[in-house]
C-alpha cells in the first residue's frame, strides 16, 4: 500500500505574506523595490511595486521569479554562469521569454515541494536577494 503525501500549493494569502515580508525589509532598508509571487504552474498570484520604485524593476521581478522557479534555484546561486565566459547567458523556456539570472529571486517550497517562486527588483542584487530571503523566512 502506497501513501501519496499531498502538499498544499501556494495559496494568496502565502503570497500577501510573502510580498509583506519582503516590502518590510526592503522598506527598513530604505530600498523601493518591485515583488513578484509567482505559484508553481508560474501564474502571478501577487505583484507589487512601490510608486518609487523604477519601472522595469517590475519585469525583473518577474523574470527573477520565473527563472528561480524553472530552475528550483535561488538565482543568486546562478550569477556566474552568466557571466562572459559562463555556462550560459540565457535559457529557451516555455514561456518564451529569456530568463534574467540576476540574485533576488528565490524558490519556495513547502514540505520538501516547489510550490512557487519568489522576485525581488529593485535593489542591488544582494539586497534583492536578502528582501526575498526575509519573505521566505516569514513563509515557513
Amino acid at each position: 500500500m502506497s501513501t501519496t503525501t499531498v502538499v498544499t500549493p501556494l495559496t494568496t494569502q502565502d503570497a500577501e505574506i510573502l510580498v509583506a515580508a519582503a516590502r518590510r525589509a526592503a522598506e527598513t532598508a530604505g530600498v523601493t523595490v518591485s515583488i513578484s509571487v509567482l505559484d508553481a504552474g508560474g501564474h502571478l498570484l501577487a505583484f507589487r511595486r512601490d510608486d518609487r520604485a523604477v519601472l522595469i524593476s517590475g519585469e525583473t521581478s518577474t523574470r527573477k521569479a520565473y527563472t528561480a522557479l524553472q530552475l528550483d534555484a535561488p538565482t543568486a546561486d546562478l550569477v556566474d554562469a552568466v557571466q562572459p565566459g559562463g555556462l550560459f547567458h540565457t535559457l529557451p523556456t516555455a514561456l518564451d521569454r529569456p530568463l534574467l539570472f540576476i540574485a533576488g529571486g528565490l524558490p519556495v517550497h513547502r514540505d520538501g515541494r516547489l510550490i512557487g517562486a519568489i522576485g525581488v527588483g529593485g535593489g542591488a542584487p544582494e539586497q534583492d536577494h536578502a528582501f526575498a530571503s526575509a519573505a521566505v523566512e516569514a513563509l515557513a
